[in-house]
């Protein structure tokens, strides 16, 4: 028997891998994804009658005599994050997809993507997507080379201009490619310029991928009925009258109803029996649960099928099921949850998701920015970890939260995380989660530092003006002009020998009462204590009187304070140092 080859679509962010998909199926997958943006890995089934209906005529005009049932396409998250789970999609594949933005070209997950297809040894074409937005291009459905050739010499050595600038960027990376057209298959990369939006090129592409595939994979592509199952876990879902079930790329053997399963669970591996086994329509993601499932007793490989069977609960996404699992593959089950296991910490935050690739992502990316973590574990967020993150709000607010990528916040576990005050972030696109959390802890930690500094004494020097003298005493008040710092009500002020001669009482700027003062104001102020003629006098320059505890917190806020006030505290500080050595000597 022969199977269909498994395709795994990579790429950069947003250069179109869904929505390429979408294209050959006809569908409008990347539009519901969150954030626009694959989450997850997903597959369609593409059978060969569809395949001949797009692409017959190119197929036949190239020679391809097509065996295959039909191609199984992989889409795979393009964000920096999913770095693995990119590496799970270019493991099991046969073939790849390497699409690239037309007007960006190679960027940094491209060159990602290139170096797992290099490392897992997957030949690969390239679609050149987006050409829609060349300003020179018209882009039609169809054919490339059809529209192509209706396009002026001026369009055609543009067009060229693009595709080779394409060229000597994969050159760098070791790579050679040609437009698939004048392309030497085996040493040449096939690049396909195509548009996801107009569906030009997407002949070509299946054209490329089922002739490919039947030419060079022949060999690779057959099995035998009796071999045992191997699948990929993508995705735990709760079934309306099935319960728990989970959808699977069978890339290996078959899988039948009956069959003892053994999967990775939260606890250790989980065996159970297949119950029921439900298989997409063909150009159906297995994500898509609008449609229905064709209900089946066995299924080859290469195949998307979902699984029902009891005990499924805490199965972990992006983990290997077995068919009859022997002990030694059993405990290699259990080695694919110790390869997420991390360095756990008492001060951290808590992350919770919903599948492996998913958890390792969000790992890493904190591992990246050097953000601690306490716990990463796969599951809703519960009451327990609410009471974990809790432990830390006196000690380090920033890391009293919980980060939940694509998972239930409990209820029980709602009400705690609000009655105590722990910051909880549920999104469904992972770097908004990040980007969420780290604007938070920035701004948190911004507030109590601002808080800390509102409650010491800071440095400030301004001058009495002349002429602004309007009590003398009891209290004095008398027109000051800032010069540098901020002044603030209940602060002692001292002359430039480092004497203090008394206490702000109030102020007034433009006859209204303000409780600071800014570099550049010209306000009243009334000191308590001051007698003018004795110890304050007209041009005198003051400055604030900071007692030695704040002076400490002060230095462990430096970071926090302008080059004005650093050096205003060093003024400071030297003339409190001196005064107290003049007493010295003068005792």
């Amino acid at each position: 028997m022969i199977r269909q080859p498994i395709i795994t679509v990579l790429g950069h962010v947003d250069h179109g891998k869904t929505s390429l998909l979408d294209a050959i199926r006809n569908t409008a997958v990347a539009s519901r994804e969150a954030g626009a943006i694959t989450q997850h890995i997903g597959a369609t089934e593409v059978p060969l009658k569809a395949i001949m209906k797009t692409a017959g005529p190119l197929i036949k005009k190239f020679g391809f005599d097509l065996k295959i049932p039909g191609l199984l396409f992989v889409d795979t998250p393009g964000h920096e994050a999913f770095t693995n789970l990119r590496k799970r999609g270019g493991k099991i594949a046969d073939l790849a997809v390497l699409t690239i933005d037309a007007t960006q070209g190679l960027q940094k997950q491209t060159i990602e993507a290139i170096e797992i297809l290099r490392e897992y040894k997957v030949p690969f074409i390239i679609a050149m997507n987006k050409i829609d937005l060349l300003n020179f291009y018209s882009s039609k459905e169809g054919s490339f080379l059809e529209n192509f050739s209706t396009q002026n010499e001026n369009t055609k050595k543009l067009m060229e201009e693009k595709l080779y600038t394409l060229v000597g960027q994969l050159y760098k990376h070791g790579f050679e490619g040609e437009r698939f057209d004048r392309c030497e298959f085996g040493k040449q990369i096939p690049i396909v310029p195509c548009s996801a939006e107009t569906k030009e090129g997407i002949p070509e592409i299946l054209t490329l991928l089922a002739g490919l595939s039947q030419k060079y994979l022949a060999k690779q592509l057959e099995i035998s009925e009796g071999e045992r199952g191997e699948a990929a876990v993508l995705e735990e879902k709760e079934e309306k009258g099935l319960g728990k079930t989970i959808d699977v790329i069978l890339y290996k053997g078959t899988l039948s109803v009956n069959d003892p399963i053994a999967v990775v669970g939260k606890n250790g591996v989980i065996e159970t029996k297949i119950r029921a086994l439900l298989q997409p329509k063909p150009l159906q993601e297995i994500r898509n649960t609008n449609e229905k499932f064709n209900s089946v007793k066995k299924v080859f490989a290469a195949t998307g099928v979902k699984i029902a069977a009891p005990n499924l609960e805490g199965i972990v996404a992006g983990t290997t099921l077995l068919v009859e699992a022997t002990g030694n593959e059993k405990r290699e089950l259990e080695n694919e949850m110790e390869s997420i296991k991390i360095d756990s910490t008492n001060k951290g935050i808590i992350l919770k998701a919903d599948a492996i690739g998913s958890l390792e992502a969000l790992i890493g990316l904190l591992k990246k920015e050097g953000i601690p973590i306490r716990k990463a574990d796969i599951g809703n967020v519960n009451r327990k970890d609410v009471m974990e993150a809790s432990s830390l709000l006196e000690e380090e607010k920033t890391l009293a939260c919980i980060l939940a990528f694509n998972v239930e916040v409990e209820k029980e576990a709602g009400k705690e995380a609000e009655k105590n005050g722990v910051q909880l972030f549920d999104e469904k696109v992972i770097y908004k989660l990040l980007d969420d959390y780290k604007e938070w802890s920035e701004k948190t930690k911004r507030a109590a530092k601002e808080q800390k500094l509102s409650c010491l004494v800071m440095p400030v020097e301004f001058e009495v003006l002349r002429g602004n003298i309007f009590r003398n005493t009891k209290p004095a008040i008398v027109g000051v002009k800032i010069l540098g710092g901020k002044l603030r009500e209940g602060w002692k002020v001292m002359n430039k020998e480092g004497k203090i001669i008394g206490k702000v009482e109030g102020m007034q700027k433009n006859s209204k009462s303000v409780k600071e003062g800014a570099k550049g104001d010209e306000i009243a102020v009334s000191i308590r204590g001051a007698n003018v003629g004795r110890n304050l006098f007209e041009g005198d320059h003051l400055f604030s009187c900071i007692p030695e505890s704040h002076y400490c917190e002060l230095q462990c806020c430096l970071e926090d304070l302008s080059e004005e006030e650093k050096s205003l505290l060093e003024k400071i500080k030297e003339k409190q140092l001196n005064l107290g050595q003049n007493k010295e000597e003068a005792a």
